[in-house]
């Protein structure tokens, strides 16, 4: 059975899904307004480049080779320059989990093409992600409003390649393009968290520990099991004591306040997302029965179990 790790559980509550414009090129002035409400938008620059204006005044320059990933639904915008908003512009918008008839029409894959492939014009690839309940505000909290990477240039051709052969076949076009920028979300999210050290959250510093990586994949495998400081030890291979050093230096936090706080968020999100019984939950995140569970919940969260779900329901 395949392990699931933190990102990868993080991540499997976001997805692309049939709102891909896979080769857009403009030539300017121009600018592009984002009002997808999409928790995250990936912007790949395979040639020209331009500037993204976030909702709180966040300027930033992203060129050829560039990956962006802008967390947040709040609207913003890609312009060849700031100046341009100002002026006479071609002004595009892409809105596709808005409702927007014309986004349901059906359309050629390949992507919408505004203006000519000519020189010195931006050539990009964009993809906005839906999300699938509420398991990936874990992942928003982790990341900036904007996370820039710069990929090689040959892995842009072989994007801009890839996405150009989907749009010549119908069937399974857009299953191609969805799963080939899921792909490159996680390859882009994970060099940004290997390059941001410090910044990087505990989790994913501590699955990179030699000591605490085999304890945490053993917890985040197995949360139900009735875990303790000793048996976590034993996983790592080090003394009690040791362990529990190491892992509240790194981690921020002593072993078993992690342990509950990630029980706590799992427990959050299946009460969100699922109809399990309030004891089911209870055991899958690692507790006894339902009035242990239910004490730990209020204690953490502030409401017990049935009261945050009808909350979150009503919401």
């Amino acid at each position: 059975m395949l392990s699931m790790d933190p990102l990868s559980s993080l991540l499997s509550g976001i997805r692309a899904e049939g709102s891909v414009v896979s080769h857009a090129v403009l030539a300017a002035p121009w600018t592009i307004r984002f009002t997808d409400d999409a928790p995250l938008t990936m912007i790949s620059v395979l040639r020209g480049g331009g500037t993204l204006m976030l909702p709180d005044g966040t300027e930033r320059e992203i060129g050829a080779g560039d990956t962006a990933v802008v967390s947040g639904s709040a609207p913003f915008h890609l312009a060849d320059r700031p100046a341009t908003v100002q002026g006479p512009h071609c002004a595009y918008e892409i809105a596709c989990f808005t409702g927007d008839p014309e986004c349901d029409a059906p359309r050629e894959l390949g992507g919408i093409h505004w203006g000519a492939d000519s020189e010195g014009a931006t050539a990009l690839i964009v993809g906005a992600y839906r999300a699938s309940g509420h398991r990936h505000e874990r992942l928003l909290r982790a990341l900036p409003p904007v996370l820039v990477i710069e990929e090689d240039a040959e892995v842009c051709a072989w994007l801009e390649t890839a996405a150009v052969d989907a749009a010549r076949f119908s069937a399974g076009s857009q299953a191609l393009m969805d799963r080939l920028l899921d792909w490159a979300l996680v390859c882009t999210l994970r060099s940004w968290f290997d390059r941001a050290g410090a910044d990087a959250p505990s989790w994913y510093r501590g699955l990179a520990d030699p000591v605490l990586a085999p304890a945490l994949q053993a917890f985040h495998d197995r949360p139900s099991e009735a875990w303790t400081v000793a048996s976590l030890a034993t996983r790592a291979g080090v003394s009690r004591a040791l362990f529990a050093k190491r892992f509240t230096q790194l981690m921020g936090c002593p072993p078993l306040a992690y342990l509950t706080q990630c029980r706590m968020d799992e427990a959050e999100t299946l009460l969100t997302d699922t109809d399990l019984s309030i004891a089911q939950i209870g055991t899958s995140v690692g507790y006894a029965d339902a009035f242990g569970f239910s004490a730990a919940f209020k204690r953490h969260k502030g409401l017990s179990p049935s009261t945050f779900r009808t909350a979150a329901a009503a919401a």
